[in-house]
């Protein structure tokens, strides 16, 4: 997945259409009324006062970090960071509260909290949109983070202009105050063009606002780096006359559509999936997003939120609050979800990659604490999963067919899929397992090792029922898949009792948009023409969130899917006639 924060679109032009559900809070619920007494008569008087809303009781059960005690919330360090493909890098990556409460205003307000407990550190974050996660990096939006260490209070605040390095962003302010008291109010409040922060009523700095909180929408991260906080107050304000409300996930209100592509693909084939590849954040805040996907697929697979960094940052510690969330979208929608992945030399956290694998003993430790992440993991998504990737792209990545030494290689050795694969249907024996490659959807050594490696595994006692085949199309020159191609290699799996699943499918328009949707076009088609081609999905849902970095590490925008800044594109049409066809 891919975006940058100067194209993202901003919330503050999405306003609520009418009918939408939504919350407004006033101070205790009431306007107050005074009455004015002249003589023996008496004329009613409204006297408005400040908006306020009690964040604290909101909904925060899909942060990771983030739990009730009592009346307060405790919130925990994660330790969650986002790794580059090398292993490398660890960008931090805080939660945020995406699929809870987040807040709209129109005019000024103030955010105020009081933090108790501090072992070491504690930041309230609030975000102009939420941040886009990438594969490989975050993408930090305009907005401010209080950090307090002890006395020193940290401001930095984000303009949202483009960073030169997205993994090492820089902000656009970045300063150390001294605050008298660490457990007194402390208070966020925009006031006009100036947003000041005050702690027990003193203002220990003034900002110019600029652009950092233009959008009208507010979303609140509460975090820790190394240790943990009390939080005993949450509030937010706003001045008589200024609207103030809370909000929920704009996914809430998005509706199946009766003409959408998955309801045309069960009209010609019953029980076969569109599906695409999707994101917590756009789904929480982009209505467009939200609308396209939950209109038109009936399959999810987590972009990220599945992979071993985002479920346990930190040996034996679960953050599993977003994946869940996503999880809870689909059943409430009827959309089945393809679980990604398990065993992956990317994507994995630093604990996990470091595991000691020297001698016998190490290995044996280490094997153990792979076994009990599969077996957590699993257990806890027991029954809600369709399908699942147990191994993740286990060759080379010069699309050669040997295996990766990763870290499961360097543990259980060659086999280490036989051992995933048993794990796995030990924790739930109906969820149906894959293994997923890149660059072996036409026929050659790439596709023939890994025919080989789904087999043997099962002649060892795995379980595997199919593959997944990736379908990138980053070159029409060099990626693309004809019709009788992708025919014979259908034929080759269904002939070897294996499924398939086309399961990262996106192609560049670099060839104009017309080649695009017609090589769209095709795989789909040629995938509904086989009953071994069992769904169908892609790697995204809108080029908004499509971004990559070069080989410069500058930030660049993908266009390969089938919504580009909230319209279909052509592709998207192709994908429409081919289901009619």
């Amino acid at each position: 997945m891919r975006t940058a924060p100067d194209d993202r679109p901003r919330s503050g032009s999405r306003r609520r259409p009418a009918g939408q559900r939504s919350r407004s809070w006033s101070a205790g619920g009431l306007v107050a009324v005074a009455l004015l007494l002249t003589g023996c008569s008496t004329t009613p008087q409204p006297v408005e006062r400040d908006t306020v809303v009690d964040l604290l009781h909101q909904d925060w059960q899909h942060v990771p970090g983030i739990a009730p005690d009592g009346d307060a919330l405790r919130v925990t360090q994660t330790g969650r960071r986002i790794v580059e493909q090398d292993g490398g890098g660890g960008q931090p990556d805080p939660p945020v509260n995406l699929f809870g409460t987040h807040l709209s205003a129109d005019g000024d307000f103030s955010l105020t909290t009081t933090l108790r407990d501090v072992t070491a550190d504690a930041t309230l974050a609030v975000y102009d949109s939420p941040p886009i996660i990438a594969d490989e990096f975050r993408i930090e939006p305009a907005g401010i983070h209080l950090t307090l260490r002890g006395d020193d209070l940290e401001v930095v605040v984000f303009d949202g202009s483009p960073q030169r390095d997205v993994a090492h962003p820089r902000p656009a302010r970045d300063e150390h105050v001294r605050v008298d008291d660490p457990e007194a109010e402390l208070t966020v409040q925009r006031s006009g063009d100036d947003l000041a922060v005050t702690s027990g009523g003193d203002t220990l700095t003034t900002l110019p606002l600029g652009d950092a909180f233009d959008s009208g929408e507010f979303w609140l991260g509460l975090s820790s780096d190394e240790g943990s906080f009390t939080v005993s107050s949450l509030t937010a304000a706003a001045p008589a006359g200024d609207s103030l409300a809370v909000e929920g996930p704009v996914a809430a209100d998005a509706d199946r559509s009766p003409d959408g592509l998955q309801a045309l693909a069960a009209r010609v084939r019953p029980g076969f999936r569109i599906g695409a590849a999707v994101a917590l954040g756009p789904l929480a805040a982009d209505r467009q997003y939200a609308r396209h996907f939950v209109g038109n697929f009936g399959a999810l697979t987590p972009e990220n939120a599945m992979k071993p960094q985002a479920l346990a940052p930190r040996q034996g510690v679960y953050t599993f609050e977003e994946a869940d969330a996503l999880l809870d979208l689909a059943a409430s929608e009827d959309i089945s979800v393809h679980g990604h992945t398990i065993a992956f030399t990317e994507a994995m956290p630093r604990w996990m990659r470091d595991l000691p694998t020297d001698s016998a003993e190490d290995r044996r430790a280490s094997a153990d604490a792979l076994l009990d992440y599969v077996r957590t993991v699993v257990t806890h998504f027991r029954g809600r999963l369709d399908s699942l990737d147990v191994v993740n792209e286990p060759f080379d990545v010069d699309q050669g067919t040997d295996l990766q030494e990763n870290v499961w290689y360097r543990v259980f050795g060659a086999s280490y899929p036989v051992v995933v694969s048993k794990a796995v249907h030990d924790a739930d024996p109906d969820v149906r397992q894959f293994i997923n490659e890149n660059g072996a959807d036409v026929p050659g050594p790439r596709q023939d090792a890994l025919r080989r490696l789904a087999l043997d595994t099962n002649a060892q006692g795995g379980y595997i029922a199919g593959v997944g085949l990736q379908a990138h199309v980053y070159d029409l020159d060099t990626d693309a898949v004809s019709a009788d191609d992708l025919k014979t290699t259908l034929e080759r799996f269904d002939e070897a009792g294996l499924l398939v699943r086309i399961s990262e499918n996106d192609v560049t328009d670099s060839e104009g948009q017309d080649a695009q949707a017609e090589q769209y076009a095709t795989i789909l088609a040629t995938c509904l023409r086989s009953e071994a081609c069992i769904s169908y999905t892609t790697w995204g849902v809108d080029d908004r969130y499509d971004w990559f970095t070069d080989e410069d590490g500058r930030l660049q925008q993908g266009h390969d899917l089938l919504f580009d800044d909230g319209g279909p594109t052509p592709a998207y049409d192709a994908l429409r006639e081919a289901l009619a066809d």
